[in-house]
């Protein structure tokens, strides 16, 4: 049917900052949706408050807010946009949530807005567990035994008396499973309970039996208006039952499901859809199945776009966001052309003809206190797909993907109990220890046991084993087996390091036996139909397929246009995340605008850049510089270099070894990147240049740092530690006793020519993050921006203010000058981010990254200047004065009031672990927001990252010594804003002599009651300033102190200049404003602060 002419106006609601459980699929769904609804003609409105996503930029939408996602902010919008529509099934569990409150607030019947895709009543059914549960039993579709309880007591009740132990709790709403847990024991169930039932927006929980090593499915639907249905993608967790599917190994197709039972999956599907009134779009659906008994039950329906409905978008090729956007106003699958292959419709179920393997990204090691354990609460933070001709080698090329060090399948070495153990406990390792019990020849039918892994997957990682076995075992053994294990997934590194030999062996075999990978289309017909988008996976199968997906026989090839091969970010971590997709968006825009074909390398299903129609181009693979050197090796002719400088630290790290490999790099030099990213160098460089800089060293090894520290004239602590190569700050440290410093330095992995840097810390400094665009001989400052947080916490981690509020102008135009003239000497090609600090009127440079940073999302949206494609044009040749002369007014205006970007942390997700903040990043997410004035700006962002701003009650303060002074002028403010103030006895009594603050003395834990955790779980408090001591026992005082804060979702605080930001969020006084980026963009803004 038609679309429809009723409507004019749509309002999308976005998801959001980036947090665990809700990621960066719903730039790629928001950015889709918004694309095909244009395309159609409708004037497209959207509400999202994340800055580091290109469904935010402002050629997307017509009007562009990024504002908090309240049901206050989406009113305003409502009433200045006058939507005669709202779709909020492609923003996650935020835009359901949000459109819900909207709809029983009565703002939607008031402004007269339908919610299309699906109503309030279909989203209910579907997201509340009573309802939910009673729509399964009318159409006889069998859920898990399960209780919804609304308080404490009836939690108890029904663990005891109806489900028993082990159970299942799951709170509704909530995203991600924020707050669902196993539960064992009595003495876990109230503590689980109690915070399920506080997480839940409508305090409202599901106990349900647990489903013990049952196999877990999910299916991808799409229903139109007419009731036409399909299955887009059918995925098979590898993990049973208890682990969060965001958080399990996952498979496309399905791999051990019989046709009957499939069919009676599919079936089930369709009729649970229709069950719960859903209108039309796209679903995912997820089933458990008893592989004893085949029992079949429902676990949940998602009525929205999905973290699976991306991994079913990039493996299928089928786009389930635009089809869905398209299927809510009125058009069907009937109607719609699948945009692959040009010649068949939408109704069309994808076919296969190959595997994807879809592996999370942990990050653990971020949260060193945290528990490990896999369970129904997601803990992952990011994800990668990779495709095969059969699962193990989509699974071994998943695993090169992560980052993390593995090749392929990598074994723990262990004795039996402790592999027994290993394989026991779902955590990030359990594959691990499989694939080392495999390797010693554990009974498979005694690992399924112990893991719950169907025998299915088991026997093929087994195939695997053997043939390492084999190889370890006998060397010289490679070459009669080297094309049977290169099409298991086993890399060239794999197999050098297995036998010991040298690489350059492994080489003269690849040449002799393969040549180079065969590189086929994802087409998602299996080939019946030739694709006419180049999305393409490598595979090292011998013997070729047939038909159109073989490139051999495509039309596609040779490629008439130069090309330019951008490597991507590879999965979502935190240090790299989203706002590098942003980037390398905008970069392959750029490019191809500049004439070239765009060709994107990358393993992230979540991302635009891996939508089928960003680049001309597009390989879904590993980001090693193997897989790279593949690529380059089939653009050919064509090949016009490599831009490396868009997607974060990841391309860097393999910029030597893509250089030895004789393939050209665009934009900054590999010189000059080694130039900034080895500390030592860099360190160098700057006092060759009389740059100011923190005094500084190098160490190559503990021993030497024992012998420097042991000198008279060593620095002077506090030092920081500071690896090279890294993102995110990962290894960063600060120390204040050479103790501590020398037995963290002992943990390292030192290797040969590695070197450590230690600079001086400086305390009680300012600290900046510069952007820079430089084509090699004129370079422009992007914005300075100024964080709020002292220097000393990672700018990841740190709000920040632009333009700049509390340094003389003579401070910038010295950052200014030093960022220009680093952008020269460097030799900087394209992006540059350099961070600064400003201590007693002096500036110093901290460090200088050669690459597009995750602030320049934020100060291209602020300023009203795309500068990732000005980035991306200079690396090809263009003229940076000629790029800017279309944004002159945006560089020289008056001013348009303030930008803030403040992170978001996914905190509950890691009960255990220490948020304190210091140089290594821990933030998930950000958002931004922007104000006439700085306290405007300051209390929007406060509501987009926290949900309200602090209230006005009680703040706890426990300082160290040392900060209790320069903390005075802040609670002096605090007092006169009206908030109630409390402290630990020696800060009190400090306040109190010193500045004649009255505060209400607290006892420390172990002095007396009430104490400091007394005062917070008592709700006395809305705010919690600790400054730890790094010393004696206050350490596990400011860590009890954090964790209870962290509990309630109280905001903690650790710096003045944070708290005075709080503060100026509390005394924003009138109206918020609501203004979208086209406007701005309109007027003239300034850039460079």
């Amino acid at each position: 049917m038609p679309q429809r002419k009723d409507i004019e106006t749509i309002l999308i609601i976005g998801s959001g900052p980036i947090v665990v459980g809700q990621a960066c699929e719903f730039d790629y769904s928001g950015t889709q949706a918004i694309r095909a609804l244009k395309g159609l003609g409708y004037r497209v409105v959207l509400l999202n408050s994340n800055p580091a996503t290109i469904m935010t930029d402002p050629g997307l939408a017509d009007a562009t807010y990024i504002e908090p996602l309240t049901v206050g902010f989406l009113e305003r919008v409502i009433v200045k946009e006058k939507p005669q529509a709202m779709l909020a099934t492609l923003g996650g569990q935020t835009a359901l949530n949000l459109a819900l409150q909207a709809h029983k607030n009565g703002i939607l019947a008031r402004y007269g807005v339908e919610l299309i895709g699906a109503d309030a009543r279909a989203i209910e059914k579907a997201e509340d567990r009573q309802l939910f549960k009673e729509a399964m039993a009318g159409i006889g579709l069998a859920t898990a035994k399960s209780v919804y309880v609304k308080t404490l007591q009836e939690g108890l009740d029904a663990a005891r008396d109806v489900i028993g132990l082990p159970l299942v709790i799951r709170p509704s709403f909530t995203l991600g499973g924020l707050g669902s847990a196993i539960v064992y024991s009595k003495d876990d169930l109230r503590a689980r309970l109690e915070s399920a039932l506080e997480l839940s927006p409508v305090h409202e929980v599901l106990i349900e039996e647990y489903l013990h090593h049952w196999k877990e499915f999910e299916l991808e639907l799409m229903r139109d208006v007419k009731g036409n249905q399909s299955v887009v993608a059918a995925i098979e967790n590898l993990d049973p039952m208890g682990v969060h599917t965001g958080d399990s190994i996952t498979v496309c197709p399905t791999m051990t499901l019989s046709d009957r039972e499939y069919q009676a999956m599919r079936d089930a599907a369709f009729a649970a859809y229709e069950a719960l009134g859903i209108a039309c779009g796209g679903s995912n659906v997820q089933f458990a199945l008893e592989p004893k008994t085949g029992r079949m039950v429902v676990i949940e329906i998602n009525p929205r776009v999905s973290r699976s409905s991306a991994l079913a978008s990039k493996a299928t090729g089928f786009p389930i966001a635009k089809i869905a956007a398209m299927l809510a106003v009125g058009m069907t699958l009937d109607e719609i052309p699948n945009d692959i292959t040009g010649k068949t419709l939408a109704c069309f179920e994808p076919t296969l003809d190959y595997v994807v393997v879809k592996i999370p990204r942990f990050h653990f090691e971020k949260f060193p206190m945290a528990d490990t354990t896999l369970t129904s609460q997601m803990k992952s933070i990011g994800e990668v797909m990779a495709i095969g001709r059969s699962f193990l080698e989509a699974l071994q090329k998943g695993l090169r993907s992560l980052e993390i060090g593995h090749q392929g399948l990598t074994a723990i070495i262990a004795g039996k109990d402790e592999l027994l153990r290993a394989m026991a406990k779902p955590s990030p390792v359990r594959l691990d220890a499989v694939y080392g019990a495999l390797l010693q020849g554990f009974d498979i039918a005694e690992i399924y046991r112990i893991s719950g892994i169907d025998p299915w997957f088991l026997r093929e990682i087994a195939k695997a084993a053997g043939i390492e076995r084999r190889l370890r075992k006998d060397p010289r053994a490679l070459k009669a087996v080297y094309q049977e294990a290169r099409s298991m997934g086993f890399s060239c590194a794999q197999l050098t390091s297995i036998t010991q030999s040298s690489r350059k062996q492994i080489d003269v075999l690849e040449g002799a036996i393969l040549t180079e990978s065969v590189f086929y289309e994802v087409d998602t017909c299996a080939g019946e139909f030739e694709a006419k988008t180049p999305y393409f996976y490598s595979t090292q199968e011998k013997e070729m397929g047939t038909g159109y997906f073989s490139l051999a026989k495509s039309s596609l090839s040779p490629f008439p246009r130069k090309s330019v091969v951008i490597l991507g970010s590879g999965p979502n971590r935190i240090g790299q995340g989203i706002e590098f997709d942003y980037t390398c968006v905008h970069a392959a825009w750029a490019l191809r605008d500049e004439g070239y074909d765009a060709v994107m390398v990358n393993c992230n299903p979540e991302t635009v850049s891996t939508d089928y129609d960003t680049s001309q181009r597009l390989y879904f693979e590993p980001l090693t510089a193997d897989s790279v050197e593949q690529v380059v090796r089939h653009e050919r002719d064509g090949f016009a270099g490599v831009a490396l400088t868009f997607g974060g630290q990841t391309p860097l790290n393999i910029a030597h070894a893509l250089a030895a490999k004789g393939i050209k790099i665009l934009g900054t030099s590999l010189g000059s990147i080694d130039l900034a990213e080895d500390r030592a160098k860099f360190g160098a460089f700057l006092r060759a240049n009389k740059i100011a800089h923190p005094a500084w060293v190098t160490v190559a090894s503990v021993a030497q740092a024992r012998r420097l520290v042991a000198k008279k004239d060593f620095l002077r602590f506090p030092l920081l530690v500071r690896p090279s190569y890294v993102l995110g700050g990962r290894g960063f440290q600060v120390f204040y006793q050479p103790e501590a410093m020398l037995a963290y330095l002992a943990t390292l992995s030192w290797t040969k020519g590695q070197q450590v840097y230690l600079d001086e810390f400086l305390e009680d400094a300012i600290e900046f993050d510069v952007d820079v665009v430089c084509d090699g001989k004129d370079a422009v400052v992007c914005g300075i921006m100024e964080h709020i947080e002292e220097a000393g916490i990672h700018s990841g981690d740190s709000s920040c203010i632009w333009p700049p509020v509390s340094v003389p102008r003579s401070c910038l135009q010295q950052i200014e000058k030093t960022a220009l003239a680093l952008a020269k000497k460097l030799s900087i090609v394209g992006l540059l981010n350099i961070q600064f600090i400003y201590r007693a009127g002096k500036v110093y440079v901290l460090e200088a990254n050669p690459r597009a940073s995750r602030t320049v999302p934020f100060i291209s949206k602020a300023s009203g200047v795309p500068w990732a494609d000005i980035g991306a044009r200079v690396c090809v040749g263009r003229r940076l004065k000629d790029l800017l002369r279309p944004y002159a007014d945006r560089l020289t205006g008056n001013g348009n009031g303030f930008a803030v970007k403040m992170p978001v942390f996914s905190t509950r997700r890691f009960p255990g672990a220490d948020f304190l903040l210091g140089p290594e990043m821990r933030s998930t997410g950000e958002v931004m927001a922007m104000g006439a004035t700085l306290e405007e700006a300051l209390a929007k962002a406060q509501i987009a990252a926290h949900g309200s701003i602090v209230e006005t009650k009680g703040i706890l303060f426990s300082l160290k010594d040392q900060d209790k002074e320069k903390f005075i002028p802040s609670v002096k403010r605090c007092q006169q804003a009206g908030f109630k103030i409390f402290a630990t006895r020696h800060t009190a009594r400090y306040f109190r002599d010193k500045a004649s603050i009255d505060a209400d003395e607290v006892f420390k834990i172990g002095e007396g009651r009430p104490h400091v955790i007394d005062v917070i779980t008592n709700g006395l408090v809305a705010l919690v300033v600790n400054t730890p001591t790094h010393t004696g026992t206050s350490i596990g005082d400011g860590y009890d102190i954090r964790s209870q804060a962290l509990m309630r979702n109280i905001l903690t605080i650790s710096t003045p200049r944070a708290l005075d930001a709080a503060l100026g969020a509390v005394c924003h006084k009138g109206e918020y404003s609501v203004e979208s980026l086209q406007e701005r963009d309109r007027k003239a803004l300034p850039v460079a602060g």
